[in-house]
């Protein structure tokens, strides 16, 4: 079986980019990254991409186009090479349905809380904020909404009495790079399907065997060092 073709959309440092280029290198993800598309004109996510001889391309909105309008243009932009899914890794822009509707179910996201909880920007902040216990991260498909669409995967992460944003932020981060190639690779598989908002994992009758397995990182849904209080 080809090799899913994806392309990604990133706008800062890349570090779930590098997470995906990793997976690629290692044999645990089959995908072939075919571009990496930005809203800023040389973000540090470009430099993994090159150093893994992945094409990059800026699409830098103007500055009188509109939302819609740039949408449309990153849209066919991004057709040009023939993706056959879109991943967003820190790209920071919510896309309009100019869009998704050329890719219908097949942009994903990662989001580093528990959907539907703390949607929008400063999610760690928030969590620490509401004193909650546990957060994590969250890979969904992208719908027109904030955060909304229907959801794949989840990893826990404990949220200590004494976090602030940042050190929640960097335990979360640590389980999207495991969380995000996981769900990417039940995708290249063919294992996804959406029904009623729902996504349903075909499992094939079996469980995680192997470190390879695309979901045996999914299991690994809380840390063992410390009971969070």
């Amino acid at each position: 079986m080809e090799p899913l073709r994806l392309a990604v959309l990133v706008s800062g440092r890349g570090s779930n980019l590098k997470a995906i280029l990793d997976a690629v290198a290692g044999g645990a993800l089959d995908v072939s990254v075919c571009g990496v598309y930005s809203d800023r004109p040389a973000p540090l996510a470009f430099e993994w991409a090159r150093q893994s001889g992945v094409s990059v391309f800026p699409v830098v909105p103007g500055e009188t186009e509109s939302r819609a309008a740039y949408d449309a243009r990153l849209a066919g932009e991004v057709l040009g090479v023939r993706p056959q899914a879109v991943a967003l890794a820190g790209f920071m822009r919510v896309l309009s349905s100019a869009f998704l509707d050329v890719f219908p179910d097949r942009v994903i996201n990662i989001h580093p809380a528990l959907l539907p909880s703390f949607r929008r920007l400063d999610a760690q902040e928030q969590a620490v904020a509401a004193g909650v216990r546990f957060s994590g991260c969250t890979v969904h498909f992208v719908d027109g909404g904030m955060d909304t669409g229907p959801i794949i995967l989840q990893s826990v992460a404990p949220v200590y009495q004494d976090d602030t944003a940042g050190t929640l932020s960097a335990r979360i981060l640590a389980k999207e790079h495991k969380t995000y190639p996981a769900a990417l690779q039940l995708l290249a598989e063919g294992r996804l399907q959406i029904r009623d908002r729902r996504v349903l994992i075909d499992w094939n009758g079996r469980r995680p065997r192997s470190p390879r397995d695309s979901v045996s990182e999914w299991q690994e849904i809380r840390d063992s060092d410390r009971i969070p209080g």
